[in-house]
């Protein structure tokens, strides 16, 4: 009777925790697939934000993308710095202005951009006088997006996106460049969660 007892407890101990274990699995399965459902990482959406900004209105908007992605981001970084007399759109001789009147100025970028693995761009670029910045077009002639797809997104006080859309189609001919996004300096977050959603990544 004793052994009959004993054989019991540990037939009732051994189910108990075979279905503790089952339950955990099932748990850490059900985080799982919730974790895949519900959000996208880096290391799983080949996506970057790269961003041109002098006066962090863009930069601003990068980072929103960047978050709600959970992505790479990098600034493309001048090897001269514009200062606040660079950007003076009223002095005719600045150097701004020098640059967006010259078809053949490339402006100098410092730092070196990783695209391993990616097949996605976020570029991001305050309009100048309703056009890219010419930095951007240095950006474009120093790396190959054949096959990426590119979407613009841009800071602009009223100026739309579509000149410097149709710019970066010109120059990069086999991307899909996507029609992009302006963006106010003012754009909240869930404007930008709005434009990134609607484009189904």
């Amino acid at each position: 009777m004793k052994i009959n007892q004993i054989f019991l407890c540990l037939t009732t101990f051994l189910l108990c925790n075979c279905s503790n274990s089952n339950n955990t699995i099932s748990e850490i399965n059900d985080n799982s697939e919730n974790k895949t459902e519900n959000s996208i990482t880096s290391s799983d959406n080949n996506i970057k934000v790269v961003y041109f900004s002098c006066t962090n209105n863009t930069k601003k908007i990068a980072n929103q993308i960047s978050s709600y992605l959970e992505c790479q981001i990098e600034e493309i970084t001048p090897t001269i710095p514009y200062s606040n007399d660079d950007l003076n759109y009223n002095n005719n001789s600045s150097r701004a202005n020098k640059e967006q009147n010259d078809a053949d100025s490339r402006p100098e970028i410092k730092n070196q951009i990783n695209f391993e693995d990616i097949n996605t761009l976020f570029l991001g670029y305050p309009i100048w006088w309703g056009k890219l910045p010419k930095i951007i077009y240095t950006f474009l002639d120093e790396y190959d997006f054949t096959n990426y797809t590119i979407i613009p997104f841009c800071t602009s006080g009223g100026s739309d996106i579509s000149t410097s859309v149709s710019e970066i189609k010109k120059l990069e001919l086999n991307a899909t460049v996507l029609d992009g996004k302006r963006f106010a300096a003012n754009a909240n977050d869930n404007e930008v969660r709005s434009f990134v959603d609607s484009l189904n990544l």
